[in-house]
């Protein structure tokens, strides 16, 4: 049994990126400036703002963001005209509406579906953070705009990991068998605790605005806002999504926003392969992401920003240390620019999508207190509600 296989079609088994063939390219030149509109003007979209301005060639046009601050900053930093800001929640809707090639979503990502939805209806190419969203609904809205791209835009969810040459490598071992038959994977996320901003002066709804990396609505909770990152490889290297999962989870030592700050769940893939995954974001002098596998003829090892290698029968020294974090992203704004200057459409999104609901499988079975399987999460329709006001 392969769950995979009506869940995802037509993508690359080693990186789940499909690539599709247009006639035209929109008649863009080999040196053309594209230019893009950037919705989230804070810290994480000016770090990948800055890195499309250093290695591709393409203008920032348009800024959207629910707060006047970044949005101000971000426009004398790009030099962007003052009637292409869009304020307020719903300010991405102006920007996909207006004269742009691409949208870059650096958003909550809560929002998320929402903002991919939109751009995609107005024509746009697609570059967005991971997670796609929050919940089960949202997944199936960024999958069905997915779908709706597909040979027309390139639709490009930004997982670092799967870009790197080194993780590319040791996926393709793992899937050719150097492993042997697959039996465990011991997955974690390791790490301290985020600073909350300080919400002096705002209303209640603008300082949740402002702190999302801890309210549970917009962020998903940590096992589906960061941990995705261990979680998404998992599935890359066992080429499939868990059938049921059971986890705990609670807020032990970190008492900001109702995020919990420490989980443990226990995945259940195909062929009883079991995935034990743990997370902790309060750790003090320790951090590390990892995912390895172990099979009958060799173990796996791989760590985020850390080691790759394979011992056992077959030995491969990967990389002592890999930049996944910043390269990763490098190369995924290079292909996704040069994809759309070829035609040769970037689409990503079936396997974004699978490892967002991987993440929410597990949140879902630790707040639930209970075994939860794929199906039964699938047919859930609760949706969070992250509206705000003003």
């Amino acid at each position: 049994m392969n769950p995979r296989r009506d869940f995802l079609k037509g993508t690359a088994a080693a990186g789940g990126l499909m690539i599709l063939n247009s006639r035209t390219a929109f008649s863009y030149q080999a040196n053309s400036t594209l230019e893009l509109g950037l919705i989230g003007c804070g810290s994480r979209g000016n770090w990948i703002s800055d890195l499309f301005l250093e290695y591709a060639m393409v203008r920032f046009v348009a800024l959207a963001d629910a707060f006047d601050a970044p949005l101000e900053a971000a426009s004398k930093k790009y030099k962007v005209d003052g009637k292409r800001l869009y304020r307020g929640i719903d300010g991405h809707k102006e920007l996909s509406a207006s004269k742009l090639d691409g949208v870059v979503i650096e958003s909550p990502p809560y929002f998320h579906p929402e903002q991919a939805e939109t751009a995609v209806n107005a024509g746009k190419h697609v570059y967005m953070a991971k997670p796609v969203a929050t919940d089960v609904p949202g997944c199936k809205i960024v999958l069905a705009a997915g779908k709706k791209a597909e040979g027309k835009r390139s639709y490009l969810i930004d997982f670092q990991t799967r870009a790197r040459p080194v993780f590319q490598e040791a996926a393709r071992r793992i899937h050719d068998g150097e492993a042997g038959e697959l039996g465990f994977g011991h997955v974690y996320y390791h790490a301290g605790s985020i600073a909350p901003h300080d919400p002096a002066g705002l209303s209640p709804e603008k300082a949740t605005l402002l702190n999302w990396l801890h309210d549970r609505r917009l962020s998903g909770d940590i096992i589906v806002e960061q941990n995705i990152h261990v979680i998404d490889v998992a599935n890359w290297y066992l080429n499939a999504h868990p059938l049921r999962a059971m986890g705990t989870a609670s807020q032990r030592i970190r008492k900001v926003g109702d995020q919990s700050d420490n989980y443990q769940v226990t995945y259940w893939y195909p062929k009883d392969v079991r995935v034990d995954f743990s997370s902790v974001q309060f750790a003090k002098g320790y951090s590390d992401l990892c995912i390895r596998v172990y099979g009958s003829q060799g173990t796996m090892d791989s760590h985020y920003g850390g080691m790759v290698k394979m011992t056992g029968a077959t030995q491969w020294d990967g990389a002592e240390k890999d930049p996944t974090f910043r390269e990763g992203a490098v190369t995924n704004i290079k292909n996704w620019v040069e994809s759309i200057r070829s035609g040769k459409y970037l689409n990503n999104a079936e396997t974004a999508v699978e490892s967002t609901l991987t993440a929410v499988l597990g949140r879902m079975s630790a707040t639930r207190g209970r075994m939860l399987t794929w199906d039964e999460m699938m047919k859930t329709t609760d949706r969070f509600d992250g509206k705000t006001k003003g």
